[in-house]
């Protein structure tokens, strides 16, 4: 059964029930087409690190740091059987990377799913992925950046995932990703999740409720026209970004508005635009004034500032999951509900 029938079912049956219910079980129903939250982590789970896109060079480091990290939380990893292996610009063939990752969402023993990097493949993989054993017993995947690919079929799937740092983020320094593994645990372990966001003069004042989808801009692009892509009517959108010039920025954004992503959108929060390329002919704008300009004909809130993307500042964000947004001047806030 398809879920935009399901939505429709709901809203005629609050609307013209409404006034028989009570608000308790106006929420009940509500509850019943909510995404599946996978169980949160305990002591003792095994946590599967997987790359299903680029190549892990020279990232052997990168992937003990992972490891170490966490045990020190009381978890047991287990590495991918072809986490290291290469196949020019992918961590393998898409073959291989595709049993890795299938491995994982079968595997009972198996709690979550990290990624070790993103890069660029995981989209490659995504029509050879069975869901079947993983709707049935699901479990948490974590990643940003090309992993958005995966975040989207997981949510059209019907289940929460998580968007957080990856094992290539983790530094031996770890001061200015404190904040970044913080609320990776926080998310993982079922801890509450709110940030409060910097001032912006760019805000969008405004509050709305809803589910949290997004994720990269480029993949969110890529995804469109396929059963990938993700309905975002009466959901709150996050969009990140990386090396881009601004005017493929807002070619993406214009693209998303002509086939009706922002229609019915109830909010959008935009994360790290970061390494902005420059080209020889300046855009003439801000990039959040460009993304305002792309959107000006839609009345939801817009906030900036969400510290999540490519920098080392990456909190968790759970896709999938109710959230309450709150926009004004002077910051915003986010609350996740439990």
């Amino acid at each position: 059964m398809s879920k935009t029938p399901q939505i429709v079912r709901l809203f005629f049956a609050l609307f013209f029930m409404g006034n028989t219910l009570s608000f308790a079980q106006q929420h009940d129903l509500q509850k019943q087409h909510e995404l599946m939250q996978p169980p949160y982590l305990k002591q003792g789970d095994t946590v599967a690190i997987v790359a299903p896109s680029g190549i892990l060079k020279n990232k052997e480091h990168d992937i003990d740091l992972a490891e170490r990290l966490l045990r020190s939380w009381g978890l047991h990893p287990v590495l991918g059987e072809n986490l290291f292996s290469k196949d020019h610009h992918f961590a393998g063939t898409d073959a291989e990377r595709t049993e890795d990752f299938q491995k994982a969402l079968d595997d009972p023993s198996i709690k979550a799913i990290w990624c070790a990097r993103g890069g660029y493949g995981s989209v490659r993989i995504l029509d050879h992925l069975d869901w079947t054993t993983f709707k049935k017993h699901p479990k948490w995947v974590i990643g940003y950046s090309d992993i958005t690919a995966l975040h989207n079929q997981i949510h059209n799937e019907g289940v929460e995932s998580i968007h957080a740092i990856m094992c290539s983020s983790l530094q031996d320094d770890k001061a200015p990703i404190e904040k970044s593994i913080e609320s990776f645990k926080a998310a993982i372990s079922g801890q509450p999740l709110s940030y409060k966001l910097k001032p912006s003069k760019y805000n969008r004042p405004g509050t709305a409720t809803g589910e949290l989808v997004g994720g990269n801009l480029t993949l969110l692009h890529t995804m469109l026209g396929s059963k990938t892509s993700i309905n975002t009517e009466g959901k709150i959108l996050f969009i990140e970004e990386i090396g881009e010039y601004k005017y493929h920025i807002d070619r993406m954004l214009q693209s998303l508005k002509r086939a009706g992503y922002f229609d019915h959108c109830k909010g959008l929060i935009v994360g790290d635009m970061t390494k902005l390329r420059k080209n020889t002919t300046k855009w003439g704008s801000s990039v959040e004034q460009l993304i305002l300009d792309a959107l000006q004909d839609y009345d939801f809130p817009i906030a900036f500032k969400m510290p999540a993307g490519h920098e080392d500042d990456n909190r968790a964000m759970i896709l999938g999951r109710t959230i309450d947004l709150t926009v004004a001047k002077s910051g915003s806030t986010i609350n996740f509900h439990q």
